[in-house]
């Protein structure tokens, strides 16, 4: 079955919501931890004016994935997470059993795309280090690490790593 790929739309927040609330029950793979409405998935991954694309990938007809892309928030208050303002910054979220079908690859394929057209000089992805399936998508398309930000507290308190890797455009 081949992946389709277009831009994500207000119609599609609640399919996105659904498959990023999976992701979020099972725990471990995102540092989401609070569910998400249509409402609160459209502000955040559709409308945000800071998003230069969210890239929807489906099969069948069926929303199976999303990536987002978007420029660095530079008023955010922790120094340690603000990059600079020439890079972007990248999410992907692929259906809970589809990991490893070539989603990732189809949805990066059209987010170069967009980067490229950005002006942006690299893509930064920062995934929490026991999201082992997550380091090695991002590394398998040609994301290296750069830094390691130690302890970073989850909503819930539990304290992670956090692997940054970036790819250079």
């Amino acid at each position: 079955m081949p992946v389709t790929t277009r831009p994500a739309q207000a119609a599609d927040a609640p399919a996105m919501a659904g498959l990023l609330n999976s992701i979020i029950a099972i725990g471990g793979t995102t540092a989401h931890q609070r569910p998400f409405d249509a409402a609160r998935m459209q502000a955040h991954y559709i409308d945000d004016p800071q998003i230069i694309a969210t890239t929807l990938a489906e099969i069948d007809s069926a929303v199976v994935g999303f990536q987002c892309l978007a420029r660095p928030d530079q008023n955010h208050p922790d120094a340690a997470d603000r990059l600079p303002a020439d890079w972007s910054y990248i999410a992907t979220f692929v259906q809970v059993g589809r990991t490893g079908q070539g989603i990732g690859r189809a949805l990066f394929s059209v987010t170069m795309a967009a980067a490229t057209g950005s002006g942006a000089v690299a893509i930064d992805a920062t995934i929490r280090a026991d999201n082992t399936g997550g380091l090695r998508y991002y590394s398998s398309i040609g994301f290296v690490d750069y830094t390691v930000l130690r302890d970073i507290p989850l909503r819930d308190g539990t304290r992670v790593d956090r692997i940054r890797k970036r790819f250079d455009l």
